[in-house]
């Protein structure tokens, strides 16, 4: 009974080793991540300079309106765009790049 466990327990053994990814598999995904990570980090500051654009163009339309209170929006604008700066540093912390 103690050979037929002990077989058993080698041959689970062997094929959680040979159930493991490779190197290679390893390497070519982190390279992938990093060729796509980029984009995304380039397309984070692209949104937060539209943002901001946008936030500029809604903010001088309204004050020149004569709209009293314009700070609220000033705001919401300015850290939209700010938040969109901070993702793009998140993920490159979060993913080591």
């Amino acid at each position: 009974m103690k050979a037929f466990l002990l077989t058993f327990c080698c041959c689970l053994l062997a094929l959680g080793a040979s159930a493991q990814p490779g190197i290679s598999e390893m390497q070519q995904a982190q390279q992938n991540l990093r060729s796509t990570f980029f984009s995304a980090m380039d397309c984070s500051l692209v949104l937060a300079a539209v943002f901001g654009i946008i936030g500029a163009v809604r903010i001088y339309h309204n004050w020149q309106m004569g709209h009293p209170r314009i700070d609220e929006q000033v705001a919401a604008w300015f850290f939209a765009a700010f938040f969109m700066v901070l993702a793009g540093a998140f993920l490159r912390g979060v993913f080591g790049l």
